[in-house]
């Protein structure tokens, strides 16, 4: 049936037996792999063993309560996009509050009305995917980016940025903070960089050289930011350096080397497929090459030397 969840993995988690029978049978109906546990600590056992796709989580537990549980479930790292459902006997603000805080995505009010319940689901379920895809996306790609919100506590970084994060003394672990310098940096746009530009933030320390470069500015909780290794350059700084390219020109070929067609390529960057063709031509003169594939193996040689 088009509705159904397609084998998605779901967590239940509550210390009522007949709530998670219900809601198990439920669910089973409707395609889910479920998975039951009655107490927040088996819950984060459970879910370090088989990764959910998607949580139900009672708020009111004895011991460690559903805020906690899914507190330390979202610290750990692989679980920033896992969405949790809060199931709450109480609609007050002080819960709707904490559910939120603790990294709940949404909540629903018992006795649960399972159409309700289904048709939230299936949104998370859908933002979670689109975002898990964006960030291996951005960890396959072999891109420098960190997030953070506006105290600098990091949410998540790739692992490449984690790695870079690492020779300047700085941990990358979910719930880790940026040093102070970058956070007066984000807070007033003040740089240190040469030309003065106020989405560049110039960090050296270990003998090691980095840049800070601001990509979002929403006004919203997260930012992003790009890290760039000053003794190599942005990818495709390196990659204008090493064949004569011009900026754009190199901002093509990284994208040819990471396998993307010509349309892609052209969405990525905001141009027309012409435009990119254009480009391409260009690369294929200086690089004195005829084909992408030989574009991108010369392309690869250069991003991937130490």
């Amino acid at each position: 049936m088009p509705d159904a969840f397609d084998g998605n993995r779901v967590l239940i988690v509550d210390d009522s037996s007949e709530a998670l029978a219900m809601l198990s049978d439920a669910l089973s109906l409707e395609g889910l792999e479920v998975h039951t546990s009655n107490s927040g600590r088996s819950a984060i056992s459970m879910a370090n063993f088989k990764v959910p796709d998607i949580v139900l989580m009672d708020a009111m537990m004895p011991g460690l309560d559903g805020f906690e549980t899914c507190r330390i479930l979202k610290a750990a790292r692989g679980f920033e996009d896992l969405p949790v459902i809060f199931m709450t006997g109480y609609n007050e603000n002080e819960h709707v509050v904490k559910a939120l805080a603790s990294g709940g995505v949404d909540f629903v009010v018992k006795p649960i009305r399972l159409d309700q319940l289904f048709a939230r689901m299936r949104v998370h379920l859908s933002n979670s995917k689109r975002a898990r895809s964006a960030r291996h996306a951005l960890d396959s790609t072999g891109r420098w980016i960190v997030a953070c919100d506006t105290n600098g506590l990091i949410a998540w970084s790739t692992p490449q940025a984690s790695d870079l994060l690492a020779k300047v003394g700085i941990r990358a672990d979910t719930n880790s903070y940026l040093p102070l310098e970058i956070l007066s940096w984000l807070a007033d746009g003040a740089c240190n960089d040469v030309g003065g530009n106020p989405n560049v933030f110039h960090y050296a320390r270990l003998g090691h050289d980095i840049e800070f470069r601001r990509l979002s500015d929403s006004g919203d909780d997260e930012i992003l930011l790009r890290l760039v290794d000053r003794r190599r350059g942005a990818d495709e700084e390196q990659l204008a350096r090493a064949f004569g390219v011009t900026l754009r020109e190199a901002e093509v070929l990284l994208w040819v080397a990471h396998g993307k067609s010509n349309k892609e390529i052209a969405d990525i960057l905001d141009m027309s497929p012409r435009t990119v063709n254009k480009h391409m031509e260009q690369i294929f003169n200086k690089l004195a090459v005829e084909k992408r594939t030989s574009a991108a193996t010369l392309a690869v040689r250069v991003l991937w030397r130490e």
